[in-house]
């Protein structure tokens, strides 16, 4: 591969633009957009609308679907979210590229860490600064400057920015499978590490609530009349635990029992809410397996064990579709300068579900920067612009074959 003369004008538009990206990023990232901040959600689309219209191609929320939560006293409460925002030009070409983000951050609308502040070093300190409006600002930058590329009618491409990957994706899942099984190659804008180095295999990831149903009596005078649902949640969650250590690469995360009240009270509801991380999809039927064993087996007479949840990211190893897109990402990243490395992540993101669909991605194309899901988080700026150019040149090669889509999502469907 090398960089033509045409991915040069290109190139240069993006790095005349440097300054807008990181200038749209930080009001974006002004605007609290925590994943259950609906006001916050709601503005926050807005403003990225405003950017999708510049682009020549259609813009159109989309509504998620609906979804279930398990509320601390063990009731199923129904909850909708806000839209998302799908973007899609030349969806007839014969090449597609599937783009998806997220708007929704961490952090809650009475949250301390509310606006971006230059440290010392230069780095941007701000909520979702790279996690990931920075990388929203990068795959927009990217893909406006490959809309002047004279390559660009033989790519498609639709962008999904999500609200709810945060929390697992919950109402945007489907979208995420109709869009993967759809291409032919995924690019996603989560951080990329400090030093640039991208997210390889990554683990598959479940979040399950485990409801406990007893009966509640009167501590000291009818203390046997009682069944104690918060006692048969600590066992419940001893016994989850004691799942640690049975298989390689599997990890049981016991979150938080919630449940009972008054202390002369014997307890008739408790939650036990939990994670586990599976290496790949065997691994992640040993765990279920086992988890409904549990939940089939109440520690004792009397109590009922309700389950709800389950895999929200399946496993994403890195099967041959995955070496090779890697490959032509760390050749395309070298005719920039840029040093392009990966290693395995037991983090999980819409990458996963996009490659549980079919398609081959990148997921860690966003900025440069650390420490997200805490008040420190940052983003590099000078990676604005050096991200958003290896996107481009990725765009660039695959409208001129050099990196092979088709290629590439045959190889996927070979592993399926």
């Amino acid at each position: 591969m090398r960089i033509l003369e045409q991915d040069h004008a290109a190139l240069d538009l993006v790095g005349r633009g440097g300054a807008v990206l990181v200038d749209r990023a930080i009001a974006w990232a002004n605007v609290n957009s925590g994943s259950d901040h609906a006001e916050g959600l709601e503005a926050t689309l807005a403003l990225l609308e405003v950017e999708a219209f510049r682009l020549p191609a259609d813009v159109a929320r989309v509504p998620t679907l609906g979804f279930s939560t398990v509320g601390d006293d063990g009731s199923v409460r129904p909850q909708a979210r806000a839209d998302a925002l799908k973007i899609t030009a030349r969806p007839e070409a014969p090449i597609q590229v599937v783009l998806t983000g997220h708007y929704d951050t961490v952090y809650p609308a009475d949250s301390a860490f509310q606006a971006v502040t230059p440290r010392p070093d230069g780095a941007l300190n701000g909520p979702g600064i790279a996690d990931m409006k920075g990388g929203i600002s990068v795959m927009l930058g990217a893909l406006e400057a490959f809309e002047t590329h004279p390559d660009k009618d033989r790519v498609g491409w639709t962008v999904l920015l999500s609200p709810d990957e945060e929390i697992g994706s919950p109402a945007s899942a489907p979208l995420l499978a109709e869009l993967g099984a759809q291409g032919h190659v995924g690019m996603t804008y989560e951080p990329a590490l400090a030093d640039g180095t991208l997210a390889g295999a990554r683990k598959g990831s479940g979040n399950f609530h485990l409801i406990v149903s007893g009966k509640a009596a009167h501590a000291g005078r009818a203390f046997n009349e009682g069944r104690n649902a918060v006692a048969g949640a600590a066992m419940v969650a001893a016994a989850l635990h004691a799942l640690n250590g049975q298989r390689e690469g599997v990890t049981v995360n016991v979150a938080r029992i919630s449940g009972g009240g008054a202390l002369n009270v014997v307890a008739d509801n408790a939650v036990v809410r939990f994670n586990v991380r599976v290496p790949d999809q065997a691994s992640a039927d040993w765990i279920k397996a086992a988890i409904d064993e549990i939940a089939a087996s109440p520690p004792f007479e009397g109590l009922a064990l309700a389950l709800h949840g389950g895999f929200t990211r399946p496993p994403k190893p890195m099967d041959a579709a995955q070496t090779a897109l890697f490959e032509a990402v760390r050749q395309t990243g070298a005719l920039l300068g840029q040093t392009i490395a990966w290693s395995p992540s037991g983090g999980v993101c819409e990458g996963n579900n996009l490659h549980a669909a079919g398609l081959p991605n990148i997921d860690t194309l966003g900025v440069r920067g650390g420490l997200i899901h805490s008040p420190q988080e940052f983003a590099w700026p000078d990676s604005f612009v050096e991200r958003a150019q290896l996107s481009l040149l990725m765009l660039c090669k695959i409208a001129s074959g050099e990196i092979d889509a088709l290629a590439l999502k045959r190889l996927r469907m070979e592993t399926l």
